[in-house]
């Protein structure tokens, strides 16, 4: 006679179920393979989604006016474990929501436990605010209100009108921690620390309705976003021409050191290149908008959130380039089609 089945976290899935006798070799509840906790935990975590933050650290301190430096390291570091407690802290918040709406998540279909999932959080927490202090004290005091953020995002302002700006600021304020571990200012960052945020707001508001659908309306405005941020990330002023510009040098007071100065020849390459950069993000992201816009399904609109959260990474090489940091910018941008890849394994939404 066979025995009777019965579910792990009442799931059923493979590798979430137990017998008793373990028959057949089947872990019993508890024992989960190896392999599948990895699974588990790599779900849990959106890996993939990983390959969309070191870049935050990189626009920053490329924005600052500074080479990647040891600091830089730890500034990506810091980013990373404060990304991934936001991860673990979002699954353990909305643990009762997930059971009923997305039940194969790892908390719902019970195979990692909620205090896991909490734990994991506090520990990745403690994490990043000590490598960040490690940084320094400028690193330190930018860490630490986006901690704050992260946590306040997942436990009480998520699924509030002000939850989609919560997360566009948290993604500034990390890449305002670049540059603050690179010089200790953040200032000449500010604007790109803007546009990050921008695109992360317009991504999060589609993702409020990823997993019942809902109006066209999310999707198009984030269309016209990323239409936007194009403009706003490849548009340089016109600059005078040089008798104009030797002249007006000349009317300016103090040294001719401080003075404008002509455009130095590396600069085409790099604005070259901020262009190609700037049309790979827009392109990203385009399609699946105006389909989760045509039809805001759940699949699709899922879809369309994956493919903002992806659109970071050439967003993330465009501002770099901008800011004549070229090799990082290319760094970055190789970071994309492993974050593409990876994304077909396990989901980044």
């Amino acid at each position: 006679m066979r025995r009777r089945e019965r579910p792990c976290g009442g799931s059923g899935r493979t590798g979430a179920t137990s017998t008793r006798g373990d028959v057949g070799g089947t872990a019993p509840c508890g024992r989960t393979s190896r392999p599948a906790r990895g699974r588990a935990w790599a779900e849990l975590l959106r890996l993939p989604a990983l390959f969309s933050v070191p870049g935050d650290a990189l626009a920053g301190t490329a924005a600052a006016g500074t080479p990647p430096n040891a600091r830089t390291l730890l500034a990506i570091g810091s980013s990373l474990c404060l990304y991934e407690a936001g991860m673990a802290l979002n699954d353990w918040a909305d643990r009762e929501v997930d059971a009923v709406e997305r039940p194969h998540r790892p908390l719902p279909s019970g195979r990692i436990r909620p205090t896991a999932a909490l734990t994991a959080a506090c520990a990745l927490t403690g994490a990043g605010l000590a490598l960040a202090a490690r940084a320094g004290r400028p690193a330190l005091a930018v860490a630490a209100p986006l901690a704050a953020t992260v946590w306040a995002y997942d436990l009480t302002l998520k699924h509030t009108p002000a939850g989609p700006v919560a997360m566009g600021a948290a993604r500034a304020l990390d890449l305002l921690l670049g540059a603050a571990a690179g010089t200790g200012r953040i200032r000449r960052a500010l604007p790109s620390a803007a546009l990050l945020g921008t695109h992360t707001l317009a991504v999060t508001t589609v993702s409020r309705q990823e997993a019942r659908g809902g109006s066209p309306l999310a999707p198009l405005s984030a269309l016209a976003t990323t239409a936007l941020l194009t403009r706003l990330v490849t548009h340089r002023p016109a600059s005078l021409p040089e008798d104009r510009r030797e002249a007006a040098a000349h009317l300016l007071p103090g040294p001719l050191s401080a003075r404008p100065r002509p455009p130095e020849p590396g600069r085409q390459p790099a604005a070259h290149l901020t262009t190609v950069l700037a049309a790979v993000y827009a392109a990203t992201t385009a399609r699946p908008y105006v389909h989760a816009a045509l039809n805001p399904s759940p699949p699709l609109t899922q879809r369309a959130v994956g493919a903002g959260i992806r659109a970071t990474i050439p967003l993330q090489a465009t501002l770099t380039a901008r800011s004549q940091g070229t090799a990082a910018a290319l760094l970055i941008a190789a970071l994309a089609p492993l974050a593409a890849r990876f994304a077909r394994k396990v989901s980044v939404t």
